[in-house]
């Protein structure tokens, strides 16, 4: 098949598949989801997403319908049903079926979706460019919400400015917040639409945002953080502002189907570009320790 879908236990091509009309999805997004990609059929740190997939669901008080091995038994065989040898996986759950409510039974049970689909993968050695904009987005980014009205505008605005993305920043007095979200600074760069952004600061570090609930506990931003500690590279997990990213000897950008994509120009501006041998070590252990072992029978 070229793609191929499943929803609580009907499986079909995308455009076959029916979603029932009271799905909560369609009036809350109520629901969490993941994403990752395939080479060669097999799936980039499945187990990882399907862990941060439950993390979420319980954060939100989802119930999912079936167990963590179940799952990836089950995703795992979705995708040899696919031609494409390169797919993107998408799954997601949903609070479950019931009429327009704000309050949900204590007992619902979610509804499981996957979605499979081909998907070139990125070179990660290609270059990308990006713009800059306010973090506007409510206080639980490190829930991975299917609510991404705020990631659809911001990509829009990145499309229309023929750039690959826009990476966010929060002030002190936005919204009302106290400096004390903003690590005491002006400002400070949180993560991107769609991706988890890096610095390579003026000490040589790997530099990104800590783990809190103003960005996304990126899969690919971790493996990037192994990458570093096995090739001696240091490690920095403190905030860092848009000043200090503009002028940082690098800037990278991550995400699971592009896991350290090197950007050069953020709102028409040229960055990075001053430690070239550490972008090409990180891409290069992402190419041995990732994608070839996706490769390997």
């Amino acid at each position: 098949m070229q793609n191929l879908g499943y929803y609580n236990g009907s499986i079909g091509a995308l455009d076959e598949l029916t979603v029932p009309f009271n799905d909560r999805v369609h009036f809350f997004g109520d629901g969490v989801y993941e994403a990752t990609f395939t080479r060669n059929h097999k799936v980039f740190a499945l187990e990882e997403h399907i862990d941060r997939f439950y993390r979420s669901a319980a954060m939100v008080d989802i119930k999912i319908p079936m167990e963590k091995a179940e799952m990836a038994t089950l995703i795992r065989d979705l995708v040899n049903r696919v031609d494409n040898p390169e797919q993107q996986v998408y799954f997601q759950i949903t609070r479950g079926t019931q009429p327009r409510n704000h309050t949900y039974p204590e007992d619902m049970v979610g509804n499981f979706w996957v979605v499979l689909k081909p998907m070139p993968i990125k070179d990660i050695g290609m270059e990308v460019k990006a713009i800059l904009r306010e973090d506007i987005r409510f206080h639980q980014c490190h829930i991975k919400t299917l609510n991404l009205l705020p990631a659809v505008m911001y990509s829009q605005e990145a499309a229309r400015a023929g750039v690959y993305e826009a990476i966010l920043y929060r002030t002190p007095n936005q919204s009302g917040l106290g400096g004390e979200l903003c690590g005491g600074m002006p400002t400070r760069v949180t993560e991107c639409a769609h991706s988890n952004v890096h610095i390579i600061n003026e000490k040589g570090e790997f530099q990104t945002a800590p783990l809190d609930n103003l960005i996304l506990p990126g899969i690919a931003r971790a493996h990037l953080l192994t990458a570093c500690r096995e090739l001696g590279i240091p490690v920095n997990e403190t905030p860092f502002t848009v000043d200090e990213m503009l002028n940082a000897k690098e800037v990278l950008i991550s995400s699971s189907s592009a896991p350290g994509l090197r950007c050069v120009e953020i709102e028409g501006k040229p960055v990075g570009g001053q430690a070239p041998e550490v972008v090409a070590a990180l891409q290069k252990w992402v190419r041995d320790e990732i994608f070839a072992a996706t490769e390997r029978d």
